[in-house]
């Protein structure tokens, strides 16, 4: 992530926000950071940026969030989508995000197999790794 955020009218309206309010259908300004869906993520513990903090850096226009590992290891159980009392989907950001990441040839994780998987398994990782 960036070192330092300067907040201008030019980050709040970057072309970056607003594909990825095309992609999800989400206003990523519409959360008032009350961290709810942060505290019903189970995946948080393996996230290096929050789900909160992830829509906070995307409210100040950092695009250093393509970066984070936190939307690939976001499982899309929707918990945090469902605790939101703003209605903000939070796992459609994050697809959106994961998109918007391969779309410019960055990929954090690797998908490796080295066992079998049950085939749903596979269906929602490979969701996580095709544009």
């Amino acid at each position: 992530m960036a070192a330092e955020l300067r907040l201008s009218r030019e980050n709040l309206n970057a072309p970056f926000l607003q594909k990825l309010g095309e992609i999800s259908g989400q206003n990523v300004f519409a959360c008032y950071q009350c961290g709810k869906c942060s505290a019903g993520c189970l995946f948080a513990e393996h996230m290096d940026v929050l789900p909160n903090q992830v829509i906070r850096l995307l409210q100040l226009g950092d695009e250093g969030v393509l970066a984070a590992r936190a939307p690939w290891v976001c499982a899309a159980c929707l918990a945090c989508s469902v605790r939101c009392p703003k209605g903000v989907d939070v796992a459609r950001i994050m697809e959106a995000l994961r998109q918007l990441a391969l779309r410019r040839g960055i990929m954090p994780v690797q998908l490796k197999l080295d066992r079998e998987f049950p085939q749903i398994a596979l269906v929602g990782a490979l969701r996580k790794v095709t544009p």
